[in-house]
């Protein structure tokens, strides 16, 4: 029977990381093990791991911070898995979480696969907002759990990812460790043969962050992970990469036309109004709350300006900068 390594990277989430244990000792496959690795935290989590030693085959690390990317494979290096599961610290599962990826992978296996996240009832509106935001098409969030999206192959990102043991020994692991780490290392495994898939059944309830600036710092960061990956693959960077800032450019350029162009103010304005409301019904769909509904176009703006600020930041970086140019993955806190 298959054994898992569950791996799990925590920064200063000790009551977080008390949630996800709770959540992996409830599980009806019990064939695992969990390797908890603290990158450098100035608050700790080794007590909250102490308590669970009856309860979970689980070992902890302390390291000196660095990264989640080389968190990460400092718990490869000491996992004792044939298949490796990766998930944040941030993250709920159900009970049956491990059953249905041994199945999917009984039944049509791959060696690197990834699941979708979502909101739980117990998230506050911002959180079931901010999740909304981040799993809409038409905030291109969406595109992260499709099989098949405009923004290419399928690639697994980390806070929902199983691999296989080779593909963590042919890869080497983590590439970097920030800026676009989940998505290089995807890619790295997927030229080399190995073959990725969406497991939509194996869900993730994602905590998200619960307020919008925090929000807008850590998706200011991914917009420039987007630039970072392209230093890798060029051929990665797609038209759609390019949506968020086109539409904060859009966005901001309205008012201008008022005493330029009024034409163009009032058809800007109107596509503005349309979008919204489109954004808005479908929240109210999807969440059936008004409140958290109202709460979803403010996330959704928040992403998309956040998003394309640091899109637009690396990239002019990206510019005047030697082509050779790599990132080195130094040392770093996680985005707060």
């Amino acid at each position: 029977m298959r054994f898992y390594s569950f791996i799990i990277p925590v920064y200063n989430r000790p009551d977080e990381l008390q949630e996800l244990l709770e959540c992996l000792a409830r599980q009806t496959l019990q064939h695992f093990e969990v390797v908890v690795v603290e990158d450098g935290s100035k608050v700790k989590a080794d007590h909250v791991v102490a308590t669970f030693a009856e309860r979970l085959d689980i070992k902890y690390f302390f390291k000196e911070n660095g990264g989640q990317g080389f968190a990460r494979n400092h718990g490869f290096e000491r996992a004792s898995g044939d298949y490796f599961i990766l998930l944040d610290s941030d993250a709920l599962v159900e009970p049956d979480y491990l059953a249905i990826v041994d199945q999917k992978l009984n039944a049509a296996y791959v060696d690197l696969y990834g699941g979708p996240d979502t909101d739980h009832p117990s998230f506050t509106p911002i959180q079931k907002a901010i999740s909304y935001s981040m799993t809409s098409l038409f905030t291109t969030g969406g595109i992260r759990g499709k099989k098949n999206n405009m923004g290419g192959t399928f690639h697994p990102r980390s806070f929902n990812m199983g691999l296989s043991r080779q593909v963590w020994e042919k890869t080497g692991g983590f590439l970097t460790s920030r800026m676009g780490e989940d998505i290089l290392f995807s890619i790295a495994a997927i030229r080399l043969g190995f073959k990725s898939a969406l497991i939509p059944e194996a869900f993730i309830y994602h905590k998200r962050r619960t307020k919008f600036l925090p929000f807008f710092r850590q998706l200011k960061f991914f917009g420039r992970a987007r630039i970072n990956i392209a230093r890798f693959y060029p051929d990665e960077l797609k038209l759609v990469h390019a949506f968020p800032l086109l539409f904060t450019l859009a966005v901001c350029s309205i008012p201008v036309w008022f005493f330029v162009f009024k034409p163009f103010f009032y058809l800007g304005a109107g596509f503005l109004v349309l979008y919204i409301l489109v954004l808005f019904g479908d929240a109210l769909v999807k969440t059936k709350q008004l409140n958290v509904a109202f709460l979803a176009v403010a996330a959704a703006f928040v992403q998309l300006f956040g998003y394309g600020t640091g899109f637009l930041q690396e990239g002019w970086k990206r510019i005047w900068e030697k082509k050779s140019h790599r990132e080195t993955g130094a040392a770093i806190e996680y985005p707060s």
